[in-house]
């Protein structure tokens, strides 16, 4: 495993992280979610993720399971905050109130007395971005959050929040987590620019497009049993990329792996990992085979010739 620092700071985290979105809680049992967490552990990953909304807490708990046999001060833990968690009117958003709550609610969950990254999982438009900073801050203060995140804001957003933590001394964002794939390139735009003025990393979600970048899905055959986008719990975010488009560049992508003598999935991740800005690539796996072939991205090296051909497929 290779490791790099988020953004401006001291800490230093594997290329490749262990998510949890659709996963643990949801469609993978809890015994090999956690045998996934330990593979990954042992192959070098410091880096897991997971958030208050996954399977409304679900997931939280299996993540904390699996680590408490684990030296704390080994890995890097994430969760987030702002999506539902009851009916109640405060029950969302980035409020003092709710994030409070749901900061120990996570806590509870995890077993744990600090979590290493807090992300706002959204911005918020009905709180006042100081509102949320100054409670995360206390936070920060108080032991509980050690490294100040957001997740899919905009580049705008992200310098209003900057701005407001460098008017009232608060600590300041780290880490983006925005999506980053090949079919999702938004970010590349405005958002890494300005992280990349501002010390801030990210650590980018959906690397392989919710699996299309494995190339098990194919044009005009039936979707595999057991996979993601056959299953109704899991496949709302990967209808939209099913189409011949995509898939035939899908297909075009494969015969460049196969060149290199590396999977689809292994050259999906290398490409994500070619931007400095990007301090790990997060994965989702349903199976501990499924870490042991992402890792070996890290030893990926896209030569420039490589990399034109890619922009060619994509555009």
């Amino acid at each position: 495993m290779k490791y790099r620092k988020l953004g401006r700071t001291g800490l230093k985290v594997s290329e490749i992280s262990l998510g949890s979105w659709l996963t643990y809680g949801n469609s993978v049992e809890k015994e090999t979610a956690i045998r996934v967490i330990d593979k990954a552990y042992e192959l070098g990953i410091n880096s897991f993720d997971t958030a208050n909304v996954y399977a409304r807490g679900e997931a939280e708990k299996i993540v904390g399971e699996a680590l408490r046999r684990y030296p704390r001060e080994s890995y890097v833990l994430a969760t987030k905050v702002f999506w539902p968690m009851g009916d109640g009117p405060n029950d969302r958003g980035l409020s003092r109130k709710h994030v409070f709550e749901q900061l120990h609610a996570s806590l509870k969950r995890l077993q744990l007395d600090y979590v290493d990254i807090y992300y706002c999982h959204r911005y918020d438009k009905e709180t006042p971005v100081e509102e949320t900073l100054r409670t995360i801050d206390d936070l920060v203060r108080q032991g509980k959050v050690l490294y100040v995140g957001v997740s899919e804001w905009t580049a705008q957003q992200i310098q209003e929040a900057l701005g407001v933590a460098d008017r009232y001394l608060l600590d300041r964002i780290v880490v983006n987590q925005p999506q980053y794939n090949m079919f999702h390139r938004y970010i590349e735009k405005e958002v890494i620019p300005v992280c990349e003025q501002n010390g801030i990393s990210q650590i980018v979600f959906s690397p392989l497009a919710q699996g299309v970048l494995t190339g098990k899905y194919k044009r005009g055959q039936a979707l595999p049993a057991g996979s993601r986008a056959a299953d109704p719990k899991a496949n709302s975010f990967i209808q939209r990329l099913l189409n011949d488009e995509v898939l035939t560049k899908v297909e075009q992508l494969e015969k460049v792996a196969a060149e290199l003598g590396i999977t689809l999935s292994q050259l999906a991740l290398a490409w994500v990992l070619r931007q400095p800005n990007v301090a790990s690539a997060l994965i989702g796996a349903s199976r501990p085979e499924q870490v042991e072939e992402n890792v070996k991205a890290v030893d990926v090296a896209l030569s420039d010739d490589v990399l034109e051909k890619i922009e060619g497929i994509l555009a």
